[in-house]
């Protein structure tokens, strides 16, 4: 097993049957691609034992000095160019590598295999980066079992330069392909070339992936998640990557790839003509305005966000600050992001969430004993609460960072009162730390919390006496009212905004918060389908926070209608027991004022 390091091609299987076939995925990154696949898969490689002379030892141990030297010297030219080319959240995901590379304990084995051992250096780097990998497989962790392509990663560079061999099958693409693997490493991510690179797919990888966050970043049409694409496709053969729905088509016969091809004219022109409203006024027809905020994970997408039309940033996930380095940022780190994301907003409003792990993001390899469902367990604002030094290290970063624009804070799963006024107790505590610092800030900072339980949906008045503003989170809120995980694909019909039930909890919210003058804003995966765009303004929503490429086509159909259309709407949809009536009427709603926009509906095609 030390043996499974190179990567290559299969060969086309002259035989085969020139079958078209339908494979679902993720999708992680919008537009469609069609063209020949360029597969990169694992092939099984043994790498010898080699026994060696005593006297041979120095020099071998040499030899394994080079390699590693040449390696990083090869990593730290890459995250310099990746980090000029897409900025430094991208580049920072090499920073493991190097760390990796650079750590006494994963070398001093290597390095004692070879003195006591008497092993060949080539032998004793694959079975200590195997031990290494099969360590990170074995955790319960998704992004820590992903590191595992890390190890294999760093392995090949090391083994290709102990064996005097080139890894880099990326290189030997010479035109247009579209990139298929099992996963991407993160070093492979970086080290695409946009002008030939078509599309992405791989088996593995979910929407916090490196494969998902520099596709989204070089705007390639990506899906992930496929499982087993690589055992279907080979290499050159065609294939269609539908970055909209997470479809893939491998060998697709004529008439769908014309069926594509004109999707790809449609989608084209269609986002020119949406990129073309950035700067009107997202306002109804009898002139009600509805704020329209993008979600970001980086500093770096403000600039995306306002050139679609973003009023600002409504949701700052922060957690990605640790999903994409693998270790905990420093006070002064977060600071420096925070700061940065108001600088490039430049007036704009910035809403920041703070940290959102556990579940599967980060929290359970921390834990001696990983939970059972880690869902319903340690995350969110119950993971920062058990964890205070990490939580008020956060907070003083972004009270720190408060003071060069306009920031207000929010606190996500609150589901008690008793959560939201230790949080609040927590802040004050830290403000008065920066006060006998002499340390500035916003002290009129707005504070507010994620509605993302119905616990809180349902108690939203005693939670609006405590705040100054609600977020429905609804991605997290239907989830939990429906005792659906959307990720597991059993189930994942069930998953759906347009239940009766979430409706009711939201308009629950809206009422509450009406009563008591608190501003409540709305984000999640519906905030972006234009479907749902005429319920919620209904509903009495006039904040709505989306991916930024969405807002274009949400702005389109709130210039379309009026608000006593929209409550008409409403009032409609509150009589319906399905979730399928919900959305037939939703659909037949939008067709009559603005029918293009089924188009950006993800619910809608």
């Amino acid at each position: 097993m030390a043996g499974l390091r190179t990567e290559g091609n299969k060969p086309l299987d002259s035989g085969r049957m020139n079958t078209m076939e339908s494979i679902q995925g993720i999708p992680v990154s919008s537009g469609i691609a069609i063209g020949r696949a360029f597969v990169l898969d694992a092939v099984e490689r043994y790498v010898p034992e080699r026994k060696i002379p005593l006297e041979a030892v120095e020099a071998e141990l040499k030899r394994l000095a080079t390699a590693i030297n040449g390696a990083l010297d090869e990593l730290v030219r890459l995250r310099d160019h990746t980090e000029q080319e897409l900025g430094a959240d991208a580049a920072r995901i090499l920073d493991f590598h190097i760390g990796v590379l650079k750590d006494e304990t994963l070398l001093a084995p290597i390095q004692d295999r070879i003195r006591n051992g008497l092993v060949n250096a080539e032998r004793a780097v694959a079975e200590r980066f195997e031990q290494l990998a099969q360590q990170f497989r074995a955790m319960s962790s998704t992004v820590l079992r992903q590191k595992a392509n890390d190890i294999i990663d760093l392995d090949r560079r090391v083994l290709g330069r102990l064996m005097g061999e080139s890894d880099d099958r990326l290189s030997e693409i010479d035109g247009a392909v579209i990139l298929v693997a099992h996963e991407l490493t993160p070093s492979q991510a970086a080290s695409i070339d946009r002008s030939k690179i078509l599309g992405i797919a791989t088996d593995a990888g979910g929407r916090t992936s490196h494969t998902s966050i520099v596709a989204r970043a070089l705007e390639i049409p990506c899906v992930v998640g496929c499982h087993a694409l690589t055992s279907t496709i080979q290499d050159g053969e065609q294939i269609a990557v539908d970055g909209e729905s997470g479809t893939i088509l491998v060998r697709p016969v004529e008439s769908s790839i014309e069926a594509y091809r004109g999707l790809q004219i449609k989608q084209s022109e269609r986002r020119a003509e949406l990129r073309s409203t950035a700067n009107l006024e997202p306002a109804t027809t009898d002139g009600t305005r509805v704020s329209l905020m993008g979600n970001i994970e980086f500093p770096e997408e403000v600039e995306t966000t306002i050139g679609y039309g973003g009023d600002g940033v409504g949701l700052y996930r922060t957690e990605f600050l640790w999903l994409t380095s693998g270790r905990t940022p420093t006070e002064d780190e977060q600071f420096e992001e925070y700061r940065k994301t108001l600088e490039l907003l430049d007036g704009r409003p910035l809403t920041i969430r703070t940290f959102d792990l556990g579940a599967d993001k980060y929290t359970q390899e921390q834990s001696e004993e990983p939970e059972r469902n880690p869902f319903l367990g340690c995350r969110s604002i119950r993971y920062c609460l058990q964890n205070l030094p990490m939580f008020k290290t956060q907070l003083r970063a972004i009270l720190r960072a408060s003071a060069f624009g306009r920031m207000k804070i929010m606190f996500p799963l609150v589901s008690t009162v008793m959560e939201l006024r230790q949080t609040k107790m927590i802040l004050k505590d830290v403000c008065e730390e920066l006060d006998e610092e002499g340390i500035p800030y916003d002290r009129n900072l707005e504070t507010g919390m994620m509605i993302e339980v119905p616990s809180a949906a349902l108690m939203a008045k005693t939670f609006a006496s405590e705040v100054s503003f609600f977020s429905i989170g609804t991605n997290d809120l239907i989830q939990y009212t429906l005792a659906v995980d959307r990720g597991n694909e059993r189930v994942a019909s069930l998953y759906t905004g347009a239940h009766p039930a979430v409706i009711q909890l939201i308009k629950n919210v809206v009422r509450a918060a009406r009563r008591r003058s608190v501003d409540v804003s709305l984000c999640g995966e519906i905030a972006a389908e234009p479907m749902y765009t005429m319920l919620l303004i209904g509903l009495g929503i006039r904040t709505l926070s989306l991916v930024p490429s969405q807002i274009p086509a949400v702005k389109q159909v709130i210039r379309s209608v009026d608000i006593e259309r929209c409550e008409r709407v409403a009032r409609k949809v509150g009589t319906f027991d399905s979730e399928r009536q919900v959305i037939n009427y939703l659909r037949t709603e939008l067709r009559k004022v603005s029918p293009e926009s089924l188009i950006d509906s993800a619910s809608g095609t």
